[in-house]
């Protein structure tokens, strides 16, 4: 299987997915830990894929999105965007609805 058939398979399998460096309980750069902040405080499930294990992950990622930069959300097979749409998304409720509107099932965090 192909770094890019590996990629869509995820995509496509999964309801929310993050290309992240690290894992969604060590994450292992600033973005990343924001937008894994943000998927914890909507209570989303989602996979986390860690690009720092794979050279071949980490840049077949962004030949995939053909966006240059990690860490990289996709819901329902598309792709939503980095850090900073991510959480300009969540401040504005966008994330939110985008979620309810996809039909991705949102777990109310315990209070």
């Amino acid at each position: 299987m192909s770094i890019e058939q590996f990629i869509d398979n995820e995509v496509k399998a999964n309801d929310v997915v993050l290309f992240m460096k690290g894992s969604p309980q060590f994450p292992q750069c600033g973005f990343s830990g924001q937008v894994v902040q943000i998927l914890d405080h909507i209570g989303v499930p989602y996979k986390g894929l860690n690009v720092l294990e794979s050279g071949e992950l980490r840049d077949g990622i962004k030949q995939y999105s053909n966006w240059p930069t990690i860490p990289q959300l996709y819901v329902k097979g598309e792709f939503i965007g980095g850090c900073d749409i991510v959480r300009e998304m969540f401040q504005a409720g966008e994330l939110q609805k985008l979620f309810a509107d996809a039909g991705v099932s949102v777990q109310q965090p315990a209070s």
